[in-house]
């Protein structure tokens, strides 16, 4: 198992995703890739995931890394180790912590924003100590307290995984109920006794399936030796068998290897073509068997099972016990009490919903009515420019009406200086010149 793998999935417990099985010819490439480090769910998880990776990178930390065992890590011994890493892997680490206390600082904004009033100054070092996952005093450089707490914080919320799905899952079996409850109130009484019928019919239905096995029994063990593993059901041997099953031949079981070995059980009860059986019970059924084989082999619950752990458990009388495993549809989940409260916590929550959507309704009908307002603002104030404008060009028309209009005249050439215009002033003009007469002159003395 690579270190990574160890530190995220087995020792901090991750329940992941059973893989699909392969073709025989796709196994070989397949195991030539490592295994992707399963997601954790947790809101740090990109934080937790990229300081793995670069721890990953110094030889010495990873050294002691694979020798390290769950107590080790979970004590914080190994973050001890921190301080002999080269200094190429700590400016890494720093510049991680740096972005990690960015993004919460920008998460602890858009909170502010969204509940408080704005320019209100906030307190980034006192909201950031809410964040157990690293060391809020120190908002700069990655020290061991902060590889410390990181581990710390993961090992005790990945411990309250499965109580949480538990707890996912059960609101979701409220909630169907209820709309199951609420969907026949709907109908009148001759539907609502068909439709009773036809659920009770599909309820049947899905009991009906054959015999589960104990997971981690010898009964539900052989069977997969037998029809996963294609061997003769008289030769099983556990300590074979382990090893099989150990995928990735790391020496220990953990979750998803464990949760593989329940298929063929699930299988039985579980069809996604069939309307009457619900894949998400299937996987919480999975998650109980699963639990239920921790319980009993896990003996140092570090969340792995060690082939020595293994089989001790196979020595136990309960190995070796033929009864059926009780299926979830086959236990109570939820009391009557406790389907009341959720109804009258979901009635709760569609007052609130109903009573906020009258308050947009009635904020939309107010910008509406602000809307229709501006309109007519907006309309009065398009006729008063446009009367203005005609006010202009009406008065501009005035002024030229008013204007004396004038004859144009020819224009003549202007004399070429003052003294030849008074000499032209005070020339007379001579006589025409009178034409030769044929009378003769009369001369008188």
């Amino acid at each position: 198992m690579a270190p990574s793998w160890l530190l995220v999935a087995a020792l901090f417990g991750l329940a992941t995703a059973v893989p699909i099985e392969q073709p025989k010819g796709e196994k070989k490439a397949a195991e030539e890739t490592p295994p992707e480090p399963p997601d954790t769910g947790l809101y740090y998880h990109r934080y937790l995931q990229e300081v793995i990776n670069v721890l990953e990178t110094d030889g010495h930390f990873r050294e002691k890394l694979q020798a390290a065992n769950a107590e080790d890590i979970k004590s914080g011994k190994l973050s001890k180790e921190l301080d002999f890493v080269s200094h190429h892997v700590r400016t890494k680490l720093d510049e991680l912590k740096r972005q990690e206390v960015s993004r919460l600082r920008m998460l602890l904004k858009a909170k502010m924003d969204a509940t408080m009033e704005q320019n209100v100054q906030i307190d980034h070092l006192g909201l950031l100590k809410q964040f157990e996952h690293l060391d809020p005093q120190n908002q700069h450089t990655f020290e061991a307290r902060d590889l410390e707490l990181l581990i710390r914080a993961a090992t005790k919320d990945l411990e309250n995984y499965d109580a949480a799905h538990h707890e996912e899952f059960k609101r979701y079996e409220m909630l169907k109920e209820h709309e199951r409850r609420e969907y026949l109130k709907s109908l009148d009484e001759e539907k609502r006794r068909a439709e009773e019928a036809r659920f009770q019919e599909l309820r049947q239905k899905h009991k009906e399936h054959p015999k589960v096995n104990i997971p981690g029994s010898r009964d539900q063990l052989k069977e997969v030796w037998e029809e996963t593993d294609g061997l003769d059901p008289n030769e099983f041997n556990p300590k074979t068998f382990f090893k099989l099953h150990d995928t990735n031949s790391d020496g220990v079981l953990d979750e998803q290897e464990l949760e593989a070995l329940f298929t063929k059980e699930l299988e039985k009860v579980y069809d996604p073509r069939n309307e009457e059986d619900d894949m998400l019970e299937m996987e919480e059924e999975r998650l109980r068997m699963r639990e239920h084989v921790m319980k009993n082999v896990d003996l140092n619950q570090d969340r792995l099972v060690t082939l020595e752990e293994f089989l001790k458990s196979t020595e136990k009388k309960e190995f070796n016990e033929a009864g059926g495993w009780e299926t979830v549809d086959e236990t109570q989940v939820y009391s009557e009490a406790e389907l009341q409260r959720f109804e009258a916590e979901l009635a709760a929550q569609e007052a609130e919903l109903s009573r906020r959507a009258e308050q947009l309704q009635r904020q939309h009908q107010d910008l509406q009515q602000q809307q229709v307002q501006l309109d007519a603002q907006k309309k009065e104030y398009q006729q008063a420019v446009l009367q203005m404008e005609q006010r202009k060009i009406q008065q501009g028309e005035a002024l030229v009406a008013k204007e004396p209009k004038f004859q144009a005249q020819a224009p003549h050439a202007a004399p070429a200086d003052p003294a030849a215009q008074d000499r032209d002033q005070n020339h007379v003009e001579p006589p025409p010149s009178q034409p030769p007469s044929s009378q003769p002159e009369v001369q008188i003395q």
